[in-house]
Formats: structure tokens, C-alpha cells, sequence
């Protein structure tokens, strides 16, 4: 529900902007510009008249929209948590945009000057412990869930989180929060779980309710929210702990194996005798569901590679190299 409400509201932004910035629009071309339908222009030159802005309907051959001539357009009120949902419609309307531009940075600028002091700060808050690691534009979270944790996150707040897991399992946290990343369409709170002592990554949409409890705690010294994402991401409980060692340079291998898939460690051995130009030796360690997937991946390093466990991912190489061969016409 907020997810439509936040792409709506940024919508009818976006058409009082347009409306403003020219004489007259037609309805196709507003729809062209919105990505719409007509129909949709409708609805949403309705929306700013119930808010009290004076559009005009001209109808005939050269008819469309305007405001009304001499009228002063009444400014449009909205709650810090109308902002956010604003800002990440708007957010994920850059990040499907194949030319992105800065209407959503001007927007939100112009609707923050707008807003109480005291909200204006919640939203800088909020937009200064949020790190993107790519273009966010997938699951929206809750706007009030949002700025509560990202106080917390700012104030060194303790939070108590009702969290539904992905298997579905309702639970109760309290925890330290870290920082908000948004990853792979997803928004993530990056927090220590005080009950396991232990850092998790937390996706934002699957909190139900976020509050404020008595109890401050320190920062943590790494600053860097994206690679503390990443790494938790590597390092998740999974069925299956694979360790490989392969011979090649860290960006090949991250190439194939990314930080928030394998742990990489260099390993201090000397080149092979007749070989001192040769690539250096790695350890990957990788926490996966299945293994499926790692015949071709390791298949794809093309270079040197070692498997030190499990037994079960080798029987899957041999039989994944027993089929290409069989494929290539070579014999069994």
C-alpha cells in the first residue's frame, strides 16, 4: 500500500511541476511525460484539485490543462513520513529512469523547505545515514519505520524491533543500528542483535514496527556501512561452507566470486619454482544454500583452482566436466 501511495504522491508532484512550468499541457503529452495514461492524468489533475490547486480543463481541439490564470497555487503540506515515501518514489523512479537526472534531488529539496524545522532535520537524518551500494528501486519500506531507525542510527539509540523473518517467523529484537544500505533493490539496517551478539543485516521492509528504548551504545569503528553489508552477506548461515583456492589476481576473481558472495584471503605463498611471474594464490570461503551453481562459476575463473571442501561440491565438478566433455565428443 505505502509502496503505490509514495510512487502516487510523486507522480502528482511531478504533474504540478509540469503544470507550473508551462501556459498549457495537453493530456498526451502529460502522459508521455508521467508515463502514463490518460485516464491516469485524470485521476491525478482531480488529486490537486481536491488539495485546493486551481486547474483548469480546457476542452475542443486545442484544449488540455492549466492553472488557473492570476490564482496563487496553495502550497501542499506533507508529514515527514509523506516525505520519505515521496523521496523513495521518487528514488526508484531514477533508478528505472534510463536517463536519471536531479528532479528527484530538486523535488525533495523543494518540499523539505516546506516542512517544520524539526521535520526539515529528521529528513537530513534520515538522507545522511543512508548509503546506496547500487540503484535502489525494489521493495518500498514503511516511511515512519524508516526515520525511526535512522534517529536511532544518528542519536546512538537502542531499538526494539518486531522483525518477520524469510521463512516467515515473527520475532522480537533489540539490537544497535549500525547504518541503512540500500542493496540489490533492497533496503538493509545493519545492527548488532544484543541477545546473539552478533551483527545482522535486516531488510527494512520486513520490519513491522521499529521504536526508541532506553540505552545508548558506541559507534562501531568501522565506518564503512556497504562493505559491513557485504560482508555479512558472505558470511550468512548457509547449508554449505565451500573453500577453494585459486590461483589468480583479486579483481579476476571478484570478477566471478563478488565481495558479498566469498570471503578472499591472499595466501603467502611463493611462486612456483620457473614461475615467478605467475599469479598469486587466494582462499575463497563461500556459504551457500546449494551447489549447484559452482561447477560453472569455477568453470569461469579459467584459471587454477583448488577444492578443499566439501567432498560434495568435487563429485559435482566431475560430473559437470564428465557432461562438457561428452557435449565437446570427447571420449567418457
Amino acid at each position: 500500500m505505502m509502496d503505490g501511495m509514495a510512487d502516487t504522491t510523486a507522480r502528482v508532484l511531478q504533474l504540478l511541476e509540469l503544470l507550473q512550468s508551462a501556459q498549457l499541457r495537453t493530456g498526451a503529452e502529460l502522459a508521455d511525460r508521467l508515463g502514463v495514461d490518460e485516464r491516469t492524468v485524470r485521476r491525478d489533475v482531480a488529486r490537486l484539485f481536491d488539495l485546493g490547486v486551481p486547474v483548469e480543463t480546457l476542452r475542443g481541439r486545442y484544449g488540455g490543462y492549466r492553472l488557473a490564470p492570476g490564482q496563487r497555487v496553495l502550497p501542499l503540506m506533507f508529514s515527514s513520513e509523506e516525505v520519505v515515501a515521496v523521496f523513495l518514489g521518487l528514488a526508484r523512479t531514477q533508478a528505472a529512469s534510463r536517463v536519471p537526472g536531479i528532479a528527484a534531488q530538486t523535488a525533495l529539496s523543494k518540499i523539505k523547505r516546506a516542512l517544520p524545522t524539526d521535520d526539515a532535520e529528521r529528513i537530513d537524518a534520515l538522507l545522511g545515514v543512508m548509503t546506496r551500494t547500487s540503484q535502489d528501486g525494489g521493495v518500498a519500506p514503511d516511511p515512519a519505520v524508516m526515520l525511526t531507525v535512522a534517529e536511532a542510527v544518528t542519536l546512538r539509540h537502542v531499538l526494539d524491533l518486531r522483525y518477520v523473518g524469510g521463512k516467515g517467523v515473527h520475532s522480537r529484537r533489540t539490537v544497535h543500528p549500525y547504518g541503512l544500505v540500500a542493496h540489490s533493490d533492497r533496503w538493509y539496517l545493519v545492527a548488532l542483535d544484543t541477545d546473539k551478539q552478533e551483527q545482522r543485516a535486516f531488510r527494512v521492509d520486513r520490519i513491522r514496527s521499529a521504536r526508541s528504548i532506553p540505552g545508548t551504545f558506541a559507534p562501531p569503528q568501522q565506518s564503512d556501512m556497504e562493505g559491513r553489508l557485504l560482508a555479512l552477506f558472505a558470511d550468512a548461515d548457509y547449508r554449505w561452507q565451500v573453500v577453494l583456492r585459486i590461483r589468480e589476481t583479486e579483481d579476476h576473481i571478484r570478477g566471478h566470486l563478488p565481495q558479498s558472495v566469498a570471503r578472499l584471503e591472499r595466501l603467502d605463498r611463493a611462486a612456483e619454482r620457473g614461475r615467478e611471474d605467475a599469479p598469486p594464490w587466494h582462499r575463497a570461503v563461500i556459504h551457500a544454500e546449494n551447489l549447484d551453481w559452482l561447477p560453472s562459476v569455477i568453470a569461469a575463473l579459467d584459471c587454477e583452482v583448488v577444492i578443499d571442501r566439501p567432498e560434495e561440491l568435487r563429485s559435482r565438478v566431475k560430473a559437470a566436466a564428465t557432461r562438457m566433455l561428452h557435449a565437446a565428443g570427447g571420449d567418457q
